[in-house]
C-alpha cells in the first residue's frame, strides 16, 4: 500500500502562491498579488516574467504543452493545446512562453453556443488570462484559467459574468462596512463549498446501455425489488472497490490544490458524495469543474462509470449539488457569522436582512439558475427541495427577527442542552440553526446552503445570481443609510421594515408537504415547476434592469443565454427521445417478440403431444406479452411522430413547451410498457442490464 504524505502532495500541480513567491522576483510577486486581490491591471512586462517562470516550473514537471482552459456555455470546460516549442534555425527548437501567450489566446468560437451573439464571419473568440485563479497541470498540460469572449466583446462563458458579480458584491459590501467603521477592509469575497453527489456503476454494465452512454441516465428500467426503503446505504460501510476509487480521487484532487474533505455513501444505492472545504467562489467554480472531470477519469481506472446526471435512475434519489455560500473580508471576518448574541449584532442582522430581501425579490432568478431538463426530474421528488424557493433560518434567528418586527425584546434563553439519556456521554448545546433538509435555501450557522442545484450543473450560474441579487439589496441599503442623519435610527428602521416586507420567504417547516405548496401560493411565492416556466423570468424587464444596472450582462448577452438554455432543453429531450426509439426498436421490442415466440413455440410443441401438457401460465403470459407488444409499438410510433412534429416548430418557446407537454408524456408512456415487459421477460432474454445489476452488482 503506497503511503501518501498529504502536506507534501497538496498543490504540487498548481502554480500557487507558494510557487510564485519562490520563483518570481519580489516586485513581480507583489504586483501579481495586487492584481489577484484587488483586481489591479497587470503590466505586460510583469506578464512576461510570470509566463517565463510558469513555463520553467511546468517543464520541470515534464510538461510540453499549455492551454487556455475556459468554461463556455456548454456547461463543461474547453481547451486547445499549444506546445512551448519555438523554431531556432532549420533543426533546433527552444521552449518559450511569452506574456502575450499567457494573457491572450484566439480559439475559434464558431462551434460554441452563442445564442446568436456572433455572425459566421465573426466566429473568432478570445480567451484572456484570469490571474485570480491559479494555473495548474492536468494530464501533462499546463492549464491557464481564462475568460472567453466574442469578436465583438460579449461574454461567451460562465466565468466572465461570475467575476463581474463578485466585483459588484465587493463594491456594495464595502459601502456597508465603511458605515460600520471597518476602514481596514479592502475587499469582500464570496466563498463557496459545493458538495458533490454522484453515482458509481460497473463500467462493463454501463457500456451495455445506450441511454447511460449517450445521455447519462436510464430511459428504461423497472424498479428493483429492493430500493432505498431501509436507508441502509446512507453513511454505510464503503465497499472496498469504492473506497479505492475515493482514495485515488482524493489524491488526484489534492495534487490540483482542491480541498477534498468529506466522502460518504449517500441515500440511494450506488450513490456517494464528496464535499470540499470553502474557497473563494471563482476558484471554487474552477475546482468543481475539475472535480467532476477527475471523478469520471478516476472511475474508469477502477472499472467504474461515474454518473453526474440529476436523476440517472427513476424511483430512487437523484443527485444534487449543495452550494454553501458565504461572505468574508480580506481581514478574516465572516459577515454571516451571528456571533455569541446575534440579536445584538446589527452588522450581521443587516447582511442577513439583505439576503432575505434578495431571495424574496429575485426568487424567480434563483429558480432559473438551476433549471435544466435533468433537474426537472429531481426537484420536488421527495429527495430534493421543491421548485418553490423559500428560506430556512431556524428557531433562534426567526425569533430574533420576530422580536425586531414586533418591537419587543428578544429573550436570549440559554442554549438548550441535548439530552440523549446516557450519562457517560458529554453534554453539548442544541444547535438552534440546524439545517432543514427539505429547504431549498437554508441558513446553516454562518452560511447559506442553496440546495436546488443539479449534480452536473456548473456552480457559476447560481453564484452569479446570488452575488448580484445580494449586491442589489446592499446597494439599496447603502443608499438609504449613507443619506441618513441618524445612522443607528435609520439602521433599526431599515431592518425592521425589510423583515416585515419579506418575511413571506421564510419557512421553517416541511417543504415536501402539499400544505406548503398551498401555503406558498397563498403567500404569493413562485412555483415554477418546469424549465420552460423557470427560464422565462430571465428576460423579464425587472431582471434585465438588474443585470444592466450592475453590468453583469448586456441585453444581448441576456437574450443569448436565454436562447442557449431553451435550446439546450429542447436538444436534450430530442436526444433522449431518439435514444428511446433506437433502444426500443433494436433491443426491447425484438426481445419482447422473441420471448413471446419462444413461449408460443413451447405451447405449440406441447400441444402436439397432448393438450393436457399446455400450462395456463404459458398461455396467459403469451397473451400479456402479445398485447403489451402491440401497445408498445403504438406508443413507439406516437413518440416518433411527436419528435418529428417538435422539430418543425419555429418558435423556441413553443418548441420547448411542446417537448414538455407532448414529447415527455410520450416518452413516459413508452417507458411504462417497457418496464412492465422487463418484469415479464426472462432475465436471460432481456437485452439491458437491470437496475438490480446496476445498483447492487459492485
Amino acid at each position: 500500500m503506497n503511503f501518501v504524505s498529504v502536506p507534501e502532495t497538496f498543490g504540487t500541480m498548481v502554480f500557487n502562491d507558494h510557487v510564485m513567491k519562490e520563483r518570481l522576483p519580489k516586485t513581480t510577486y507583489q504586483a501579481l498579488r495586487r492584481t489577484m486581490e484587488l483586481g489591479k491591471h497587470l503590466d505586460p512586462d510583469i506578464a512576461n516574467i510570470v509566463a517565463n517562470a510558469m513555463k520553467d516550473w511546468a517543464i520541470e514537471k515534464g510538461v510540453t504543452h499549455f492551454t487556455h482552459w475556459f468554461q463556455p456555455m456548454t456547461g463543461i470546460t474547453a481547451e486547445k493545446h499549444d506546445s512551448f516549442i519555438t523554431p531556432q534555425g532549420d533543426s533546433a527548437v527552444i521552449m518559450e512562453f511569452s506574456g502575450k501567450e499567457l494573457v491572450k489566446g484566439e480559439p475559434d468560437a464558431s462551434s460554441f453556443p452563442s445564442g446568436g451573439l456572433r455572425a459566421t464571419f465573426e466566429a473568432r473568440g478570445y480567451t484572456a488570462w484570469d490571474p485570480s485563479s491559479y494555473a495548474f497541470i492536468k494530464d501533462g498540460t499546463l492549464c491557464i484559467p481564462t475568460v472567453f469572449y466574442s469578436y465583438s466583446g460579449e461574454a461567451l462563458d460562465k466565468k466572465t459574468p461570475l467575476l463581474r458579480s463578485m466585483e459588484v458584491l465587493n463594491k456594495q459590501a464595502l459601502r456597508i462596512l465603511r458605515l460600520f467603521g471597518h476602514n481596514d477592509v479592502s475587499r469582500v469575497i464570496t466563498t463557496v463549498g459545493p458538495e458533490q453527489e454522484y453515482f458509481l456503476v460497473d463500467l462493463d454494465l454501463y457500456a451495455q446501455r445506450e441511454d447511460l452512454r449517450l445521455c447519462g441516465r436510464t430511459l428504461f428500467g423497472a424498479m428493483p425489488p429492493k430500493g432505498q426503503e431501509l436507508d441502509d446505504h446512507y453513511f454505510g460501510n464503503i465497499k472496498p472497490r469504492i473506497a479505492a476509487f475515493m482514495k485515488e480521487l482524493d489524491e488526484e484532487l489534492w495534487k490540483l490544490g482542491i480541498y477534498a474533505k468529506t466522502e460518504h455513501n449517500e441515500v440511494a444505492p450506488a450513490q456517494h458524495e464528496l464535499a470540499p472545504i470553502f474557497t473563494n467562489t471563482n476558484m471554487a467554480t474552477d475546482h468543481n469543474q475539475l472535480t467532476m472531470e477527475t471523478m469520471k477519469k478516476v472511475a474508469r481506472r477502477h472499472g467504474l462509470a461515474c454518473l453526474l446526471h440529476e436523476k440517472p435512475f427513476a424511483g430512487v434519489n437523484g443527485s444534487g449539488k449543495h452550494n454553501n455560500w458565504s461572505l468574508s473580508t480580506n481581514t478574516g471576518l465572516n459577515l454571516l457569522e451571528p456571533g455569541e448574541s446575534p440579536q445584538d449584532n446589527a452588522q450581521f442582522l443587516l447582511f442577513l436582512t439583505a439576503v432575505i430581501k434578495a431571495v424574496d425579490e429575485y426568487q424567480d432568478l434563483l429558480r432559473m439558475s438551476v433549471a435544466s431538463a435533468g433537474n426537472d426530474h429531481r426537484l420536488g421528488a421527495q429527495e430534493a427541495p421543491p421548485a418553490i424557493v423559500s428560506m430556512f433560518l431556524g428557531d433562534e434567528l426567526t425569533g430574533i427577527l420576530d422580536s425586531i418586527e414586533q418591537g419587543s425584546s428578544y429573550d436570549a434563553r440559554c442554549s438548550e442542552v441535548m439530552k440523549v439519556g446516557v450519562h457517560i456521554l458529554p453534554r453539548f448545546p442544541k444547535d438552534t440553526t440546524d439545517r432543514n433538509r427539505t429547504s431549498p435555501f437554508a441558513f446553516t450557522g454562518n452560511k447559506f446552503e442553496f440546495r436546488m442545484l443539479g449534480s452536473d450543473l456548473s456552480i457559476a450560474g447560481p453564484n452569479i445570481i446570488l452575488n448580484t441579487i445580494v449586491a442589489e439589496a446592499l446597494n439599496q441599503f447603502a443608499d438609504e443609510l449613507e443619506a441618513a442623519d441618524d445612522f443607528n435610527a435609520a439602521l433599526q428602521t431599515l431592518i425592521k421594515e425589510n423583515i416585515a416586507a419579506h418575511r413571506r420567504i421564510i419557512f421553517n417547516g416541511n417543504n415536501y408537504s402539499e400544505q406548503w405548496v398551498q401555503e406558498a401560493s397563498r403567500r404569493g411565492l413562485f412555483n415554477l415547476s418546469s424549465t420552460v416556466e423557470a427560464l422565462a423570468p430571465f428576460i423579464d424587464q425587472k431582471n434585465i434592469d438588474l443585470f444592466i444596472k450592475h453590468k453583469i450582462f448586456t441585453v444581448s448577452e441576456i437574450h443569448s443565454r436565454y436562447d442557449i438554455l431553451m435550446e439546450e432543453y429542447c436538444k436534450k429531450i430530442l436526444i433522449e427521445g431518439r435514444i428511446m426509439i433506437d433502444m426500443a426498436r433494436r433491443q426491447i421490442l425484438p426481445a419482447m417478440l422473441q420471448y413471446t415466440h419462444k413461449l408460443t413455440q413451447a405451447v405449440l410443441d406441447k400441444n402436439t403431444l397432448s393438450a393436457a401438457l399446455v400450462c395456463d401460465a404459458e398461455l396467459s403470459l403469451v397473451r400479456q406479452l402479445s398485447e403489451l407488444s402491440s401497445s408498445f409499438m403504438t406508443k413507439l410510433d406516437a413518440l416518433d411522430t411527436s419528435l418529428q412534429a417538435a422539430q418543425h416548430l419555429a418558435c423556441l418557446s413553443e418548441q420547448a413547451t411542446y417537448y414538455r407537454d407532448t414529447v415527455l408524456p410520450a416518452m413516459a408512456a413508452l417507458r411504462a410498457d417497457a418496464d412492465q415487459a422487463e418484469q415479464l421477460v426472462a432475465v436471460s432474454d432481456w437485452p439491458l442490464p437491470t437496475y438490480t445489476q446496476l445498483l447492487y452488482y459492485l
